[in-house]
C-alpha cells in the first residue's frame, strides 16, 4: 500500500489550500482568542484588564478579517473532497534503532519478544477550547509533551539483581533510571555500600537518542564505544546481607556522579523507578521503592528561551531501591506487575494518541516525537461537508446528523517499527458538538519482523475516540459495531495470507483509546456488556461493571490539574498511590442517588475513578501456537500539568513456543 506523505494528491491542489487557509487562518486565530479572554486562566494575574484591553482590539481586527475569511473559505471547501485522510510522515534512520534495524531483530524462533504501547488523550485543542478542561496554551504543550514522551521512552533498560540468603537468581529486572556512574572506559566503578555495578553499560541504539538530540542536548558524556549493540544492559546488583539499605553517597567520585545524574548515561534522559521479579523490562515491583534519591536540575531538552519552557521545570528524579520484603506485590494472583509510573516504559514501540485535533500543535508534536519514532501519521480526519470517509454521501446531513467537520479525528499515531497498511473511518453517529469533528477510528498494520523464510510477521493496532456526551450510550455502542465491521474488513483486505500459504504471522492484534466510558458506572452498562470485550481482552478488568482492585481512573478532576500536590509526575504520581488521593484528584461518576452530594459526590462513590483510556489485546486470531500475554502494564503521570488524563502503557509478551527449555 502507498501511505499519503501529502494531503493532496496534486501540488495544485496542495497549493490552493495554502492559499485559502492563508485567509481563512486570521479570522480563526483572532476568534479563538477572543474567545479565550473570557475563559478563566489561573496564571493570568489580571484578567479582567486584559478582556477590557484586547476585547476590542480582537473585535476590530476579526471584523476586518471576515471577508478574506470569506473568499478563502469558498475555496477551501471544495477542496476537502479530494482531501486524503491522513498524513504520513518518515524521517529514515539508518542507526541501530531504526526501523530497518529492528525488523532483523526478531525472526519468530528462539526467545519471546515483548512490544511496548501506549496510549493518551493529550487535549491539544485550539486554546479557547482547551481552556474549558483547565490546560492552556497549546502550543507550547504539544512541544512538552512531544519532548517528554520521547525523554521517556529513550531511557536506557536497566536490569537490578537482588542477592539474598535465600535466593541468588534473578528477582528483579527493571527499566529503573539508576544512572551508570561509568567512564569512557566503559567498565563499571564500584558504588559504596551494598549496591555494586557487576556489567557495563551499552544504552540501545546511540544511547536511546536519536542523532538530533545530539543537537539539542549536546553529545552525553563519557558514552560507551559500542553503544550500537542492543543486547546489553547496565546491570545492579543489590547484596542482600545489609538489609538492602542505600549507602550514604559521600563519595564525590561516585555518590557525586549519581547526585548530577551524570554517569554515561545521555543528559535530559528521564527516570523511571520500578522492578519486576524475574523478569527484564518491567514497569513494576515489590523490591523498588517510589520515593526519590536523586533530583536532577537540567531542564527538558530545547526548554530554554522557549514559550514550553514553563512546563520543562520539573526535577526527574532516579529511584531508590529498598529491602525486597519491604514492599510486596499487593496482588500477588496477578499473572504480570502493573504501576503507577512516573515515566513512559522504556523502549517505547507504539503511541496512539487523541485529541490532536490543532494542526499546528500536531506539526510541533511531530518534529519532537521524531527524534525517537521515525514513522508516524497525523492530521488524520476529514473536514467540510461530506459525510464521513468512505460515505457516499456528500451531503451536509447524514442521517439527520450534521455531517459538517470543523475538525478532524483528533487521531496521531506514532511507531518505531515500519507501517505497512492504513485506513480510516470516521463515526458516521456523531451527535451536538461532538458531530463537529470527524471521530473514527485509525487502522494500521505494522511489520514487527520476518522469518527466516521470508515470512512477514506483523501486528495490527486500532486506535480509536468514542463519542464523548454522557447520556448517549446507544450511540456509543453503535460506534463499537461499526469498529468492529471496519477492524474485521480491514484485517481480511490487507491480508495476504492463507491457510495453506502462510505468507505473514501475525502476532499481536491491539485496540486502545479513549472509549469514554468506565467499567464503574452504572449509565455504561450498555458499553461494559459490548461484545468487542469477549474478542478483546482488558487488562484492568475482571467483568461487565468490575475493575481489577489495582486499576485506577485516567480521567482526572479537571478543577485540580494545577494545583501543586499534582504539579510534577513525581508528586501525581504519590498521589495516585493513595485512596484519598485518587478521591481528591480523580474524576468520579456522578451519583444520582438523592443524598449524594450531601457529604460530596466522591465521598459517596465506590471505585478508583473513571477509567475510559482503554488498552485491549486479542487472545486469538494470532499465528498458531503463538501466545500473547500482558507482561506488565502501567499508568503513566509524565504528562502531569499538560493534559487532563492519563496515558497509559502495556508491554505484551509474544511467546512462539519454541522457546528453549
Amino acid at each position: 500500500m502507498v501511505l499519503y506523505t501529502t494531503p493532496f494528491p496534486s501540488s495544485c491542489l496542495s497549493a490552493l489550500h495554502t492559499v485559502s487557509w492563508a485567509l481563512i487562518f486570521p479570522c480563526y486565530w483572532l476568534l479563538d482568542r477572543l474567545l479565550a479572554l473570557f475563559i478563566p486562566d489561573p496564571c493570568q494575574k489580571y484578567q479582567l484588564l486584559c478582556i477590557v484591553l484586547f476585547t476590542p482590539i480582537y473585535l476590530g481586527f476579526l471584523v476586518t478579517s471576515l471577508p478574506f475569511a470569506f473568499l478563502g473559505f469558498l475555496v477551501w471547501l471544495p477542496l476537502q473532497s479530494a482531501r486524503r485522510p491522513y498524513v504520513y510522515s518518515r524521517l529514515e534512520d539508518k542507526g541501530p534503532a531504526g526501523g530497518a534495524a529492528l525488523l532483523s531483530e526478531w525472526k519468530g524462533t528462539g526467545p519471546s519478544k515483548s512490544f511496548c504501547f501506549a496510549t493518551a488523550n493529550v487535549c491539544l485543542l485550539p486554546d479557547s477550547l482547551a481552556r474549558l478542561n483547565n490546560v492552556f496554551n497549546t502550543q507550547a504543550r504539544a512541544k512538552e509533551i512531544g519532548q517528554r514522551i520521547r525523554n521517556g521512552a529513550s531511557r536506557p533498560q536497566i536490569k537490578i539483581y537482588i542477592d539474598s540468603p535465600t535466593n541468588t537468581s534473578i528477582s528483579a529486572a527493571s527499566f529503573s533510571s539508576l544512572v551508570s556512574p561509568q567512564g569512557s572506559d566503559g567498565m563499571a566503578r564500584a558504588i559504596p555500600g551494598s549496591i555494586k555495578r557487576t556489567a557495563s553499560v551499552e544504552y540501545k541504539g546511540n544511547g536511546g537518542r536519536h542523532p538530533s538530540d545530539e543537537a539539542a542536548n549536546g553529545p552525553a558524556s563519557s558514552d560507551p564505544a559500542d553503544c550500537s549493540s542492543l543486547e546489553h544492559a547496565c546491570i545492579v546488583r543489590i547484596s542482600g546481607d545489609e538489609g538492602g539499605r542505600l549507602p550514604e553517597a559521600d563519595d564525590p567520585a561516585t555518590g557525586g556522579q549519581a547526585r548530577n545524574g551524570a554517569g554515561g548515561g545521555p543528559r535530559g534522559q528521564t527516570p523511571n523507578h520500578s522492578q519486576r521479579d524475574g523478569d527484564s523490562g518491567s514497569l513494576g515491583s515489590p523490591s523498588a521503592s517510589r520515593e526519590s534519591l536523586v533530583k536532577a536540575k537540567a531542564g527538558l531538552d530545547g526548554g530554554s528561551g522557549d514559550p514550553g519552557a514553563t512546563y520543562s521545570k520539573a526535577p526527574h528524579k532516579a529511584s531508590v531501591v529498598k529491602k525486597a520484603a519491604a514492599r510486596k506485590r499487593r496482588h500477588p494472583d496477578e499473572a504480570f506487575d502493573h504501576e503507577i509510573s512516573a515515566f513512559f516504559p522504556a523502549n517505547l514501540d507504539f503511541l496512539c494518541l487523541q485529541e490532536v485535533f490543532d494542526k499546528r500543535a500536531a506539526t510541533k508534536l511531530k518534529d519532537q516525537l521524531h527524534g525517537y519514532f521515525e514513522y508516524i501519521l497525523y492530521d488524520v480526519g476529514v473536514y467540510g461537508c461530506q459525510g464521513c470517509y468512505g460515505c457516499q454521501s456528500c451531503c451536509c446531513c447524514c442521517q439527520g446528523r450534521c455531517s459538517f467537520k470543523c475538525l478532524n479525528s483528533g487521531l496521531f499515531f506514532a511507531s518505531r517499527y515500519p507501517i505497512m497498511d492504513v485506513a480510516y473511518h470516521c463515526y458516521t453517529n456523531g451527535k451536538g458538538t461532538d458531530g463537529l469533528a470527524s471521530k473514527g477510528a485509525l487502522f494500521l498494520k505494522v511489520q514487527v519482523g520476518s522469518t527466516l523464510q521470508d515470512q512477514r510477521i506483523v501486528g495490527y493496532i486500532t486506535c480509536t475516540h468514542l463519542h464523548a456526551l454522557e447520556d448517549d450510550s446507544a450511540v456509543r455502542c453503535e460506534q463499537l459495531d461499526m469498529l468492529q465491521d471496519w477492524l474485521a474488513d480491514f484485517r481480511k483486505s490487507t491480508s495476504s495470507s492463507s491457510t495453506a500459504n502462510p505468507e505473514e504471522l501475525v502476532a499481536f492484534d491491539i485496540v486502545c483509546g479513549d472509549l469514554n466510558f468506565d467499567n464503574c458506572s452504572s449509565d455504561d452498562k450498555l458499553e461494559q456488556q459490548h461484545s468487542l470485550f469477549t474478542r478483546y481482552k482488558d487488562p484492568c478488568r475482571l467483568g461487565p461493571g468490575e475493575e481489577k482492585p489495582w486499576a485506577i481512573g485516567t480521567l482526572l478532576d479537571t478543577d485540580g490539574l494545577n494545583d501543586e500536590d499534582v504539579s510534577t509526575p513525581d508528586n501525581l504520581q504519590k498521589v495516585l498511590e493513595s485512596e484519598e488521593g485518587r478521591r481528591e484528584y480523580l474524576a468520579f461518576p456522578t451519583s444520582k442517588s438523592p443524598g449524594a452530594c450531601q457529604k460530596g459526590r466522591k465521598d459517596v462513590l465506590k471505585g478508583n475513578g473513571r477509567r475510559i483510556d482503554y488498552m485491549l489485546y486479542a487472545e486469538e486470531g494470532l499465528c498458531p501456537d503463538w501466545k500473547a500475554e500482558v507482561e506488565e502494564f502501567s499508568f503513566v503521570t509524565q504528562l502531569s500539568g499538560l493534559t487532563d488524563h492519563l496515558p497509559v502503557a502495556m508491554r505484551l509478551m509474544v511467546s512462539t513456543g519454541e522457546e528453549e527449555a
